[in-house]
């Protein structure tokens, strides 16, 4: 039975020298801890949750594999969220250059300025109408959060949605304060002209 725990008895560094010395439960316990924060952000970035659970899964396989060039004296969910962030980039990329070389199908999403739609409704389940438009609304914020370039994007989600100060997210995506700021307040002004646009504001 490993000595350490998932709610925080020991901390991230003392578990990452654990699994260094051969611990075989210790990444195990990193990835229970962490494997949800990462999962938000990452869904964030793709906006889809298929593509985010392998993002992370992808995250945590590289995170394993670098082990030995993570520096205790950084934050390991830092350090961490940058891998996830560079995993949804590639899988973005990805993605991108796999829907620039498919061929137009019937059946598939339909572009538009706010993101893809599918032909279909996702449900027909019957609903109140507060919920309905609740949800109406998330998936109109999400959609718009797609339509950000993802470096704007990444800015909004680890400050808006993960509640990261300016110097972590800076150390995450490796930028200047006054850059993420920047960044940030284009971010909120490009998802608020979306929705304007969306739900028919002057």
């Amino acid at each position: 039975m490993s000595r350490h725990s998932v709610d925080g008895e020991s901390d991230d560094v003392e578990l990452v020298s654990a699994c260094r010395a051969g611990d075989p439960d210790a990444f195990g316990i990193l990835v229970l801890r962490h494997q949800k924060a990462m999962l938000n952000v990452a869904f964030r970035m793709m906006g889809n949750y298929e593509e985010a659970c392998d993002v992370v899964q992808d995250a945590f396989i590289a995170a394993h594999r670098g082990l030995a060039g993570f520096r205790s004296e950084a934050r390991f969910t830092t350090w961490l969220t940058t891998i996830t962030l560079n995993q949804a980039r590639n899988r973005l990329e990805t993605l991108a250059s796999r829907r620039r070389r498919e061929a137009f199908s019937l059946d598939a999403p339909v572009a538009t300025e706010r993101g893809e739609v599918r032909p279909d409704p996702a449900s027909d389940a019957p609903s109140a109408l507060e919920r309905l438009e609740a949800a109406a609304l998330r998936r109109q914020v999400e959609e718009c959060l797609g339509t950000l370039p993802p470096d704007f994007r990444e800015v909004l989600v680890l400050r808006d949605l993960r509640d990261h100060s300016y110097q972590e997210i800076g150390a995450v995506l490796d930028l200047r304060e006054g850059t993420v700021k920047s960044r940030l307040a284009r971010a909120r002004e490009g998802i608020k002209a979306c929705l304007e646009r969306a739900l028919g504001a002057p």
